[in-house]
């Protein structure tokens, strides 16, 4: 097992990588023990993987009930988080009490936000199943729900006392699934770590394949990554931004589509192509490493063309991001592979023949 420390002082937290970790009691240990734990999970992975984390829970001295959702992205929603809330409240579950996120991004970004907002707030451990929670949405404290005009437009940061990442989970993860979280491992390279991106093409076979080494090591590089950054910024004033590379374009392919036609990942994919277009276009990339990025994105079986929403639709619903300010869409660039940086002074020419040149 491997151990990624995020340092953020007093809500400083581990995040333990392996195999066959749900079911160790001592993980859950002292975070557990003595408390009442309601396992946020959904009806996917609950009969996968339920019974082995209450069984370690009850070895750990804690008491645990299961509060189960439905699978996929309509789950973050405020009619769903009110069925979490109503859960909490029938268990009698107080102040004193702990969460455990058992799934994908969506249960962790549920779960994180009703252990935020719940009694003012309540600790919760993150156990992610999807190589996508375990890269990226697991770590670093960001929790919300969607909103029908634009998604995570809801939410708070909440750190996880631990999370563990068992890439065993990984084994009954649907290829589609698994293929959507390489895309947040292939942009933890593209932003912050070059020698990462030269490893991702020599060993992207080998994730496909799920070779178990490669996946930990990809797992434990992207976490070692994302924890640097979020000890520097853990609320996005300023460099984590770049952790955001296609998401601009991602979230508005999202929700163009309707919330689930798309998965989060194979939306970034795309997203990563135009933004990585938007960047040569720009002059901050060179047409080859464009290139590059998109040859990367396509060997992993993600889609680089994006959905034809119409133009006034993509412009409309990028309106509706984080990280714009005065009114104006910010994006962020590729100052080179492996370096990223935020920009919000680009002609919006450029924007529509970068879309444009990545459409279906």
């Amino acid at each position: 097992m491997q151990v990624v420390r995020v340092a953020l002082g007093e809500r400083s937290y581990p995040i333990h990588i392996g195999s066959n970790l749900i079911g160790d009691a001592g993980l859950y240990g002292r975070h557990a023990q003595g408390r009442r734990v309601a396992v946020v999970s959904n009806n996917v992975v609950a009969p996968l993987h339920l019974e082995r984390v209450r069984q370690a829970l009850t070895q750990a001295g804690a008491q645990s009930v299961p509060v189960l959702v439905e699978d996929g992205e309509q789950a973050k929603s405020w009619q769903t988080l009110d069925r979490v809330m109503d859960a909490l409240l029938a268990a009698r579950l107080g102040r004193d009490s702990l969460i455990v996120a058992l799934g994908g991004g969506v249960v962790g970004d549920l779960a994180g936000f009703a252990a935020a907002v719940y009694q003012r707030g309540i600790p919760f451990i993150q156990v992610p199943t999807t190589l996508l929670a375990q890269v990226d949405s697991s770590v670093g404290g960001k929790t919300a729900i969607n909103h029908a005009r634009g998604k995570n437009m809801v939410g708070a940061f909440h750190q996880p006392l631990a999370v563990i990442a068992d890439v065993a989970t990984l084994d009954t993860l649907p290829e589609r699934e698994l293929r959507a979280g390489i895309a947040e491992v292939i942009k933890h390279g593209f932003v912050l770590d070059l020698p990462f991106v030269a490893w991702l093409e020599e060993n992207i076979a080998k994730l496909l394949a799920r070779d178990r080494a490669a996946l930990e090591y990809a797992v434990q590089r992207s976490c070692e990554l994302k924890a640097q950054v979020v000890a520097a910024d853990e609320r996005e004033a300023g460099q984590r931004a770049v952790l955001n590379f296609g998401h601009t374009f991602g979230h508005a392919i999202e929700a163009g589509a309707g919330y689930g036609a798309w998965l989060h990942g194979e939306a970034v994919a795309t997203g990563m192509v135009m933004a990585a277009e938007l960047s040569a276009r720009a002059g901050t990339l060179s047409r080859g490493e464009a290139e590059r990025v998109k040859a990367l994105i396509g060997r992993a079986g993600l889609p680089v063309r994006g959905p034809n929403l119409g133009m006034r639709r993509y412009l409309e619903l990028m309106q509706v991001d984080k990280k714009a300010a005065a009114g104006r869409v910010r994006f962020i660039l590729l100052d080179g592979l492996g370096r990223a940086t935020l920009r919000g002074d680009l002609d919006e020419s450029l924007v529509r023949e970068s879309i444009a040149a990545a459409l279906q």
